[in-house]
């Protein structure tokens, strides 16, 4: 089972790594000299071509900046974005790096409770309740982590109104886009030429190519964000990595060649998960559609999650990672990661399902 990116593609990530032309060299080796702030050519402009295949609207090379990994990338947006006194406004449940990302830049978090009755999908109406005169960003993420939540075309056409209304930015985390299981629509804020002006997306390498140890990501957005954003890039990293960025361009022409595996086994995983833990046993699963991990339902153990994955693992050796962790509203759920192999995670669900049939 694969979980890292095809052999001839590390070859050439070695191969541009190798300092053996000196400083400066071309494609073929010696790529460590120093890059510039916005990042190699010739990847930003095959991330334009990308991303303006996938969204049906034009986007420059000089929309594009590159930078180490989704989350530097976020880091640096919420930088530039806000400030002390402003605040940015989060689905809860939300990624764990959130709250120090928005807190970093001395903002507030404002979190709008995801509701389990909607798939986790952020409603509108939640969030204009939350709107103050402080709010500058909604910080979306979709596919979602935790929960594998996809947002749809309207619910993406309501927080944009929403947006318009208040004049916020909309950044989003897409960095599970390519795991989006079969039978499942991706729709991004950025397709919709309304929002042109006002939304910025982050992602990378790491999920769709198995490659997070690279740490090859960029943000993608309007340009005259993008060059406010440039000084902020060249003080921070004085430039991406060549090599690293000489590797991703050909993993991005070229297209992931493990993606369809990875969502393919997931997805089957999630379901297979579901079908064990809910024959009896008390917990229910929300069924991912996109992503790594599937959510718990446990409160029919009348336990927190926090207080059940602790005895889960010390009575059954099976650890999962409890729903608080990721906000209050999942304060009753456990994560499962579905990237273990089908016969370790399906003994693990048999625990799980056994543990949760204890009598208090």
């Amino acid at each position: 089972m694969r979980r890292h990116p095809p052999d001839h593609w590390r070859a050439r990530h070695r191969r541009a790594a190798r300092a053996d032309r000196g400083c400066g060299g071309g494609a073929g080796g010696g790529r460590t000299a120093y890059s510039n702030g916005r990042g190699e050519a010739g990847l930003r402009a095959a991330l334009a071509a990308l991303y303006s295949a996938r969204r049906g609207r034009d986007f420059t090379p000089e929309q594009v900046i590159c930078l180490p990994g989704t989350q530097t990338a976020l880091f640096a947006v919420m930088a530039a974005l806000v400030e002390a006194g402003d605040e940015v406004l989060v689905g809860d449940p939300m990624y764990a790096t959130y709250e120090g990302v928005i807190r970093a830049t001395g903002a507030g978090m404002v979190p709008v409770p995801l509701d389990p009755a909607r798939g986790f999908c952020m409603d509108a109406d939640d969030l204009a309740a939350r709107v103050g005169p402080r709010s500058r960003a909604i910080l979306l993420n979709t596919p979602h982590n935790p929960t594998g939540a996809v947002l749809t075309e309207s619910d993406i056409a309501a927080i944009g109104a929403v947006a318009r209304a208040h004049d916020l930015w909309i950044v989003v985390d897409e960095v599970y886009e390519d795991l989006v299981f079969d039978g499942v629509r991706f729709v991004s804020p950025l397709a919709d030429p309304a929002l042109a002006d006002r939304v910025i997306a982050v992602s990378s390498i790491s999920k769709s190519h198995a490659a997070p140890g690279l740490r090859s990501g960029w943000c993608i957005g309007p340009q005259a964000f993008i060059e406010a954003l440039l000084p902020l890039a060249e003080v921070m990293l004085f430039g991406n990595q060549p090599f690293i960025a000489d590797a991703t361009e050909a993993a991005i022409r070229r297209g992931s060649e493990v993606a369809v595996g990875m969502r393919q086994r997931y997805a089957a995983r999630a379901a297979a998960l579901a079908n064990t833990l809910e024959s009896g046993s008390g917990l229910r699963v929300h069924r991912p559609q996109a992503g790594m991990f599937a959510m718990v339902d446990v409160s029919a153990t009348g336990m927190s999650g926090a207080a059940w994955a602790d005895d889960l693992l010390a009575e059954r050796g099976v650890a999962v990672m409890p729903g608080a962790a990721f906000g209050e509203t999942l304060e009753l759920w456990v994560r499962v990661a579905l990237t273990v192999d089908d016969s370790r995670l399906m003994e693990a669900a048999a625990r799980m399902a056994a543990h949760a049939r204890i009598p208090a």
